[in-house]
């Protein structure tokens, strides 16, 4: 019986010495002395020779052998807990007093910039904004803005089309429809916003680009106000010496219609590379809305007219910023966007 104890006796000592020398691997300790095949159960094996009234004291010291092991594991176990704890917390240690690490701001797109600068002007003349989808139906991309099933725009090559009732919408008009529709006159919107047609990518050409239409209902509108509006966005926009010309076109949802150019703010209609040589640049299409529009929307012709007028956001912003590629403005390129 002594010698049992005393090869238990120097399991312990062992078992404490190699805890309190560990660092990393406990588990591996507590295999070794306290696992199936290890130090303490081969010695336990050897208590078949002893005799009945031996066995009961040397259980006993046998278990307390094997619990001050887990005592001794247990404890070893939280004080490397605690100092990879503390290891941890050091090596992310804040020093508060160092300086802050710069980081980029970023920077506003030429097409936001000139869309805000656009609604603030409209807004600032008592214009709302209101918005709509960009997938839209037939109907108030064309039927409700008098546009026959025979027009040109209607064709699967101009117009992307996801049902034959759903497409992407071709321009922001269908907004003025559902205006229309909802709410009786006074109004004055204006509705940005993307728009999509089957166009070749080239320097003046995007499938994707965005617009920014108008448009007044209210008693006694005419064609002078509509003209006075465009007059007063020109000299906002382009400068004080900016003039308008309107020039008869046909849309099928204003009647009279006009192309309206405005006098080339680089070289004052002298002529330059910019205009071609001609002293006016093309912006944008107006004109009276259509009494079949007003009607279809469910406002009365005989009481009611307005002016609609849309443009394009990226030729405004191409002119204003002397862009020459239109495919500049998709291509996010923080050396061209940073320059704005």
């Amino acid at each position: 019986m002594n010698d049992i104890k005393e090869r238990l006796q120097n399991i312990l000592g062992e078992a404490l010495e190699q805890i309190k020398a560990e660092t990393q691997d406990l588990e591996q300790i507590r295999v070794k002395y306290l696992g199936k095949k290890g130090d303490l159960t081969r010695v336990l094996r050897g208590m078949g020779s002893l005799s009945a009234e031996e066995r009961p004291a040397v259980g006993q010291y046998a278990n307390n052998v094997r619990a001050d092991i887990e005592a001794a594991l247990e404890k070893k176990k939280q004080q490397l807990k605690e100092y990879q704890l503390q290891k941890k917390l050091a090596e992310e240690k804040l020093d508060v007093t160092m300086p802050g690490e710069k980081f980029e701001i970023g920077h506003r797109h030429p097409l936001t910039l000139v869309r805000r600068e656009l609604e603030d002007i409209f807004l600032g003349l008592g214009f709302s904004i209101a918005e709509g989808p960009e997938v839209e139906y037939d109907y108030y991309n064309f039927q409700a803005l008098n546009i026959p099933p025979n027009h040109p725009a209607r064709d699967t090559q101009d117009t992307f089309y996801i049902t034959d009732k759903i497409l992407l919408r071709s321009q922001t008009s269908p907004v003025q429809a559902r205006v229309m529709e909802k709410q009786q006159p006074p109004i004055r919107i204006i509705s940005p916003g993307r728009v999509y047609r089957s166009d070749d990518v080239d320097a003046t050409h995007s499938p994707l680009f965005h617009q920014l239409e108008g448009l007044v209902v209210d008693t006694g509108i005419t064609m002078g106000d509509l003209k006075g509006i465009l007059e007063l966005f020109a000299k906002t926009t382009f400068g004080e010496e900016t003039k308008v010309r309107f020039r008869p076109h046909h849309f099928p949802f204003t009647e009279p219609s006009a192309e309206v150019d405005y006098s080339c703010f680089a070289c004052h209609g002298k002529g330059c590379r910019l205009c071609k040589g001609e002293g006016w640049i093309e912006i944008l299409g107006a004109g009276m809305v259509h009494p079949k529009v007003l009607s279809g929307c469910g406002i009365d012709p005989e009481v009611y007219s307005g002016f609609a007028f849309g443009f394009g956001i990226e030729r405004i912003a191409m002119l204003k910023y002397h862009i020459d590629d239109m495919r500049l403005l998709y291509e996010d390129d923080m050396r061209f966007i940073g320059q704005f």
